[in-house]
């Protein structure tokens, strides 16, 4: 790298050297620890926890960062200098921001939103490594399980097309609902209804009007309030089944029309996130407690009537993980790939087996994934995109997981800087 670009407060060969050092051996032990105890159980790891001790480097790294895309020599820098997660952490908590509703066009072209969902939010459309900022009033983007159909909530309305920027199918006039912040927007496949979830409930917009399916009223309250947390939902791929679910609230399966027909009760604290397989033949719903989970599967050919109690043991539905507090997730053909509180994605099939994990650090809030399986790209609430290709081969030696994935770049949308490559 031709580090003469670069105003020399500190001799750049000597950080990158340090940089390396730590950086490989850090992954290293990471690597190691966790194999272990996935294979022979956490209780049995007698060695010490490894430590990542970069913070000292980590303003002239930012620096160094900087001035390589000044300058346009990220990928020099790139090679010289790994990703890491531990030595930026204070960086995230001042500049960073979620990454949210995040959703594959074509190609290698994605949209996601900057902003949780009472924030000021901001849309990007990103392709290839190019970066276009969309309109400054979109609030909320979602996209249909099957059919490419696109939502965009903007200016008190939400409008379905046919593709991106495709034609318009319908426009929903938002009333009751217009002010809320939106946490998820899912239109349907023909772009006729949209499942609108906030935390001043989950609502379909459809042209009848806008009705709410979650929480349930208690008529015999009079304080009753609309009002959850941890607020989720999710639609069936052909669009028969809505889930809903919240913190004070079991997961509920509903048919199309939003009337109940069955009830999956939490097997840790709180309900937290709900998906169907990509042939909606296994409904998984996750429960949290901190920053760990509970994640189970159930058949869908059980839905009619069927009653799971929290906390208990059942043959109705199967284990899939015991540690994750779920944020996003997506399936593939065979798997779900889900991302966590703690800053990791793991990929599982429907019988509960962890096929990989990668770990990028801090809550995942955003995933979208091309046609053929291929490229995965997660949003963090540290204001990074990332792009993976998937089984490619890691990219070095400071990788963290066992998916073998090459992670192209980190895009760096932090507040109160130039948008950043790394």
């Amino acid at each position: 790298m031709n580090f003469s670009l670069f105003n020399k407060k500190k001799n750049p060969s000597s950080i990158k050297e340090e940089w390396n050092k730590i950086g490989s051996k850090y992954a290293a032990e990471v690597n190691d620890m966790v194999a272990f105890g996935e294979k022979n159980g956490w209780e049995n790891w007698k060695g010490k926890e490894p430590e990542d001790n970069r913070d000292h480097l980590a303003d002239e790294l930012f620096r160094l960062l900087k001035e390589a895309n000044k300058n346009n020599v990220v990928k020099e820098f790139r090679k010289d200098f790994p990703p890491a997660h531990t030595p930026l952490i204070k960086f995230f908590e001042t500049k960073g921001q979620s990454i949210e509703q995040m959703h594959f066009i074509e190609n290698e072209k994605i949209i996601f939103l900057t902003g949780t969902a009472y924030q000021k939010r901001q849309a990007y459309l990103l392709n290839g490594e190019k970066v276009i900022e969309l309109e400054s009033d979109i609030d909320a983007i979602g996209k249909s399980k099957r059919n490419n159909v696109f939502a965009i909530s903007s200016k008190y309305s939400i409008v379905t097309t046919q593709g991106w920027q495709g034609d318009i199918i319908h426009t929903f006039e938002l009333n009751e609902t217009k002010e809320f912040g939106i946490s998820n927007l899912i239109p349907f496949n023909d772009g006729r209804k949209v499942l609108l979830i906030s935390s001043d409930g989950i609502y379909i917009i459809s042209q009848e009007g806008e009705k709410m399916i979650h929480p349930e009223p208690d008529l015999e309250d009079e304080e009753w309030s609309s009002y959850i947390d941890m607020e989720n939902a999710t639609i069936s791929n052909d669009n028969k089944h809505i889930v809903v679910g919240d913190q004070c609230a079991d997961h509920r399966i509903l048919n199309e029309n939003g009337i109940q027909i069955g009830e999956i009760g939490a097997q840790s604290s709180y309900p937290h996130f709900c998906l169907f397989s990509d042939d909606d033949e296994q409904l998984i719903t996750n429960s949290c407690h901190f920053y760990n989970g509970i994640t189970i599967g159930v058949s869908a050919n059980q839905f009619e009537d069927l009653k799971i109690e929290a906390y208990e043991e059942s043959e109705d539905y199967k284990v899939i993980d015991e540690d994750m507090r779920v944020y996003i997730g997506l399936t593939t053909k065979d798997l779900y790939i889900l991302g966590d509180a703690y800053g990791y994605i793991k990929a599982f099939n429907k019988n509960g087996e962890c096929i990989w994990r990668h770990f990028l650090g801090s809550t995942i809030g955003g995933l979208a994934i091309s046609d053929d399986d291929k490229i995965l790209w997660v949003g963090s609430c540290t204001g990074m995109v990332h792009k993976l290709k998937l089984g490619e081969g890691h990219r070095d030696n400071h990788t963290l997981g066992n998916g073998n994935h090459y992670e192209e770049f980190r895009l760096i949308v932090w507040k109160g800087e130039p948008i950043m490559m790394w």
